[in-house]
């Protein structure tokens, strides 16, 4: 589906990060919005689990979900009831990390960025430094699913059907299932995926890219109600409960516009 899919205890200082500007949440009448007291349950999940991506850092990123999102200076605000408000800054990947602040915490507080609704969708970013270029750790990828489940970033809406309704189970436990539905997305539009550990090579079947689109024409009246809408050519679901893949197992990428 459909589903998804960190944080460092400390915002991000890099020189590359953007400037934020704190943006009322009176001026965004339909926000798309997160729990920050969820995002750090995330954060803190990420702290138990992360022996399974242990030379990982833990970022969250935006996403657009619609061909007209302009994700250029997106500014996102931790917006409580009472005290609890500050700005994060937003990298120019669009990936960001979230302090910890106990009155936020306490007062609920929501992560606000400064576009709509359905405009752009949110996923954990944990990736382990020094693999080769269009690879990925499977552990890694597992950690994302998660913590993105537990820190409640899924954003797809009710009206899904079918299958897509039933793969939202607001839980980390789901993604321990041998083939959870939860949509990762590669950096460019892929042409194919595999999986390798050791002398072990197998490559996704084509169900497993795109969202299932290609073999269901009727999932494209369900796209709009899917974040991952202008990014199925991105999609990919992954055998994350299947231990006979390592966490070690790196996933490789095969890119349309490689030669």
């Amino acid at each position: 589906m459909w589903v998804l899919g960190e944080p460092a205890m400390a915002q991000d200082k890099s020189p590359g990060a953007l400037p934020s500007v704190t943006v009322a949440a009176k001026a965004n009448r339909d926000p798309v919005e997160k729990s920050y007291r969820k995002m750090i349950r995330g954060m803190d999940l990420f702290e138990k689990e992360r022996v399974m991506a242990p030379g990982a850092p833990l970022r969250f990123r935006l996403l657009p979900r619609k061909r007209e999102t302009d994700m250029n200076n997106v500014t996102l605000e931790v917006l409580g009831s009472n005290k609890a408000a500050f700005d994060v800054a937003v990298a120019p990947d669009r990936t960001f990390v979230l302090p910890r602040d106990q009155a936020a915490f306490d007062e609920d507080a929501q992560v606000i960025p400064n576009r709509r609704a359905q405009s752009m969708t949110w996923r954990t970013d944990i990736r382990t430094p020094g693999l080769a270029p269009n690879t990925r750790r499977l552990g890694d990828l597992r950690l994302e699913c998660r913590v993105g489940m537990e820190a409640g970033l899924i954003s797809n809406s009710s009206n899904i059907i079918g299958r897509l309704v039933k793969a939202v189970l607001d839980t980390p436990a789901y993604c321990d299932r041998p083939a959870p539905l939860y949509l990762f997305f590669a950096d460019r539009p892929l042409f194919s995926v595999a999986m390798v550990s050791g002398q072990r090579r197998e490559i996704l079947s084509i169900d497993k890219l795109y969202a299932s689109a290609s073999d269901d024409p009727a999932l494209d009246n369900d796209l709009p109600y899917c974040d991952c809408e202008v990014l199925v050519d991105r999609t990919y679901v992954l055998p994350l409960g299947d231990r006979s893949w390592p966490d070690d197992t790196l996933v490789e990428f095969e890119y349309m516009d490689d030669q």
